[in-house]
């Protein structure tokens, strides 16, 4: 499992805040014009010196937080708010962690 870091804890405590329901109806209850600001907020509490985006915050909402923890492809997508699961798949990126994983996993397959 990956940690997750203190702005994925943030973005997950705001999702749960909007009634635990899917992403899609959280991003309806926050304007677009606030992200900016909020996203600078988190990036000023996890003392990230990196300019956060809404597009940076989804694709690691998409990858880390949610891909790299075993959640489905099928759930990511929606709550991404993604018409199909197509639209998803590049977030599916190979992470080095889970090659690793696998190939372990068939080292104690073959050399048992």
């Amino acid at each position: 499992k990956v940690m997750l870091t203190m702005e994925s804890r943030i973005h997950g405590d705001m999702y749960v805040r909007f009634g635990g329901r899917l992403v899609e109806t959280y991003h309806r209850k926050v304007e677009k014009r606030c992200w900016p600001s909020l996203l600078k907020e988190i990036a000023t509490l996890c003392r990230i010196n990196k300019r956060l985006t809404v597009h940076v915050a989804r694709h690691t909402f998409g990858t880390t937080v949610t891909l790299a923890n075993n959640v489905s492809l099928q759930n990511v997508s929606k709550m991404l708010g993604h018409s199909s699961t197509r639209m998803t798949q590049h977030y599916a990126r190979v992470l080095d962690k889970n090659i690793m994983e696998d190939m372990q996993g068939v080292a104690k397959l073959i050399f048992k």
